[in-house]
């Protein structure tokens, strides 16, 4: 085991952010290894360059924290902060981090835009929103790449997570992403 394992990664961003970007957890050697959510891997470069075109970076990868990359009106987190075990978190893990989330959805300003990565970050997103006070229709919202919701004063976009697994395969491409991203941004317009 590696000695930067499984310490915990606050969200990085802009703290005025209108979208906060949710993730699942750190990569275990991507954001766990350099200190800074979706930072140093193959998923962190695929997100920060459709940020990049969605003009909400200001330039299109991240390889280290303090590497000069800048986030306007986007925070990035993730649902569960340290990275998990055979990377899945528990439901535990998940419920254990949840409140960090709800702090981050409280701190955007309602009208604005989040997009969640991923059907698990999808569901844990429905909670904290649900933690926070919003009212969450039933049946409950279902997650779907480019599906879009209004809930608790917040337009929740989903979109599958920039995984490789998803990004080699062509599940989802960057003009996949680039256009949930792009639609998040007319949200908060």
């Amino acid at each position: 085991m590696e000695s930067y394992w499984a310490r915990p990664l606050p969200a990085f961003g802009d703290p005025n952010a209108r979208v906060l970007i949710v993730g699942l957890a750190p990569a275990a050697h991507g954001g766990n290894r350099t200190g800074r959510v979706f930072t140093g891997d193959e998923s962190g470069n695929f997100l920060f360059s459709a940020l990049f075109a969605a003009g909400l970076a200001n330039r299109p990868a991240s390889v280290r924290a303090n590497d000069g990359l800048l986030l306007s009106g986007a925070l990035v987190t993730a649902a569960c902060r340290c990275a998990p075990p055979d990377n899945r978190p528990t439901p535990g893990e998940f419920a254990a981090c949840r409140p960090f989330l709800v702090r981050e959805l409280r701190l955007l300003a309602p009208g604005g835009a989040i997009v969640a990565l991923g059907a698990l970050a999808f569901s844990n997103v429905l909670a904290a929103l649900a933690e926070a006070g919003a009212s969450i229709a039933r049946p409950k919202p279902r997650f779907a790449h480019g599906a879009r919701f209004s809930i608790g004063g917040f337009t929740v976009f989903g979109s599958y997570h920039p995984s490789q697994q998803n990004t080699f395969t062509g599940r989802l491409t960057q003009r996949m992403l680039r256009a949930v991203l792009k639609r998040a941004v007319r949200a908060i317009s």
